[in-house]
C-alpha cells in the first residue's frame, strides 16, 4: 500500500494528479447541481422524444438509437428524415426544435462553457480545488504582509489557501501564480472560510488592516474548527496582549514587533531573524569578530556565559560547524551566529569593539590625510 506523504506539521501533501481529479470532480458536481433542471429537462424531452418516434414515426421504421439520434437533431435544428404524418410524431417535429431553441440556447450550451472556461469561473473553480487541501494553512488578506507570509509558508512546504475580500487587489495575481487557491469575499463570513477549507486546515493567519476585522475572523474560524491554530496581525499592543491571555491566540502587534527591529538596528547589530517566546523577543544574528577587540581571544563558552546568549555556528579558516565546543577560542575574522535576546547583542557588540590603541593609527592616518589638503590648499 503506497504510504501519504507528509509535509511540515504532518500536513498531508496529495499527489498533484489526484487533486487536480479531485478538483475537477468536485466542480463537475457543483456544476451538476447548478444547471440540474435545464439538465433533468433536456434528459426528459430527449427521453420523450425518443421513445414518441420509436412507436409513432410512420415514414419507416425507426431503432432506438436513430430514433434517439433524429430527437437529439431536431433540439438543433436539424433532421435527416421525412415529416411524418403520425400526430404525435409530428408534435415532436415541430415543438421539440423550439423547446430545445430556449433549453439549449440559456441551459446546456452555458453548461458546457463552465465546464471547459474555468478562466470565467475561476472563483468557483479555485475554491474546488481548496476544498481539496487538508491540514493547510489560510492566510486572509492578501495585502503586503498576507503575501509575504505566504511565500515564507511556500519556502517551508506548506500548503496555504488565501482569502481576499477585494478582487483587485495587487499582490492577486501574483500569489495566483504561485499556484495558491484564492477565495474571494469576506473572511468573517462563516461560508467563505468554509469554502477555504477551515475545517480541514491546520492553522489560519489574519493579515488585514484592521484589528476588528482580524479578531471576528478568528472567532468565526475558532467556531467552525475548535483545534485550530489561529495567528492574528494587530496594531493595538494591549488588545494583543489580552487575546493571547483570553483565547489563546498567537496576536502579534505590528509595532511591538518593529520597535525591537529599529532598536536593533541602532545598535548596529546585524539581526537576521526575530522570533517571540513567552514574551521575549530572541534574534539570529551574525556577528565578525573584529582581530583586536576583547572578544578575540575567548573560548566560546566564556561568551556564552558572560553575555547569556547562544553560539550557534562558527566560521573560520577551517570551514563552518554549527556546533562549535566550549573550548573553541575565537580568532580575528571570524564569523559567529548568536542567538539572543536585544540586550545580550547589544553587550556582544560592545565587547566586539577594538581598542583605542589599534584604532590610533587609522586615526594618525586621517590627521595626516587632511594634513596632506590643508597644505595642498595653501599653496593654491
Amino acid at each position: 500500500m503506497a504510504r501519504r506523504s507528509l509535509g511540515p506539521a504532518g500536513s498531508y501533501l496529495r499527489p498533484p494528479w489526484r487533486r487536480t481529479l479531485q478538483a475537477h470532480l468536485r466542480d463537475l458536481r457543483l456544476l451538476l447541481r447548478e444547471f440540474r433542471f435545464t439538465l433533468l429537462a433536456f434528459a426528459l424531452l430527449l427521453l420523450v422524444g425518443t421513445l414518441v418516434l420509436r412507436l409513432t414515426y410512420d415514414v419507416e421504421r425507426l431503432g432506438w438509437l436513430e430514433a434517439l439520434d433524429t430527437t437529439l437533431k431536431l433540439l438543433f435544428f436539424e433532421t435527416t428524415h421525412d415529416y411524418p404524418h403520425a400526430p404525435p410524431a409530428q408534435v415532436v417535429f415541430v415543438l421539440w426544435p423550439l423547446l430545445g431553441l430556449a433549453l439549449v440556447v440559456n441551459g446546456v450550451v452555458q453548461f458546457w462553457t463552465a465546464l471547459f472556461n474555468r478562466r470565467e469561473r475561476r472563483d468557483i473553480w479555485e475554491a474546488a480545488v481548496a476544498s481539496t487541501y487538508r491540514l493547510h494553512v489560510i492566510v486572509c488578506g492578501l495585502g503586503r504582509v498576507g503575501y509575504r507570509v505566504i511565500l515564507h509558508l511556500l519556502q517551508m512546504g506548506y500548503e496555504v489557501v488565501g482569502v481576499e475580500r477585494n478582487p483587485d487587489a495587487p499582490f492577486l495575481t501574483a500569489v495566483r501564480q504561485k499556484r495558491v487557491p484564492v477565495v474571494i469575499g469576506n473572511a468573517r463570513q462563516r461560508e467563505v472560510l468554509e469554502k477555504a477549507g477551515v475545517r480541514a486546515a491546520s492553522a489560519l493567519i489574519a493579515a488585514t488592516e484592521d484589528d476588528m476585522t482580524n479578531l471576528g475572523i478568528a472567532l468565526t474560524a475558532r467556531d467552525l474548527n475548535p483545534g485550530l491554530q489561529v495567528v492574528l496581525r494587530m496594531f493595538d499592543d494591549q488588545l494583543a496582549d489580552d487575546l493571547r491571555k483570553s483565547f489563546g491566540f498567537a496576536a502579534f502587534s505590528a509595532s511591538a514587533l518593529a520597535a525591537p527591529a529599529f532598536a536593533a538596528a541602532a545598535t548596529r547589530a546585524a539581526v537576521e531573524h526575530s522570533v517571540f517566546l513567552n514574551g521575549v523577543l530572541l534574534n539570529l544574528s551574525r556577528l565578525t569578530v573584529a582581530p583586536n577587540s576583547p572578544l578575540a581571544g575567548k573560548t566560546v563558552g566564556e561568551v556564552e556565559q558572560e553575555l547569556d546568549l547562544s553560539v550557534l555556528l562558527h566560521s573560520g579558516p577551517g570551514g563552518i560547524d554549527f556546533h562549535p565546543p566550549d573550548d573553541l577560542v575565537l580568532k580575528g575574522g571570524d564569523q559567529i551566529v548568536v542567538f539572543a535576546p536585544l540586550e545580550a547583542l547589544v553587550n556582544l557588540e560592545r565587547m566586539n569593539q577594538e581598542t583605542e590603541e589599534t584604532c590610533a593609527p587609522e586615526g594618525r592616518g586621517i590627521r595626516k590625510a587632511l594634513n596632506r589638503l590643508r597644505r595642498r590648499s595653501d599653496r593654491k
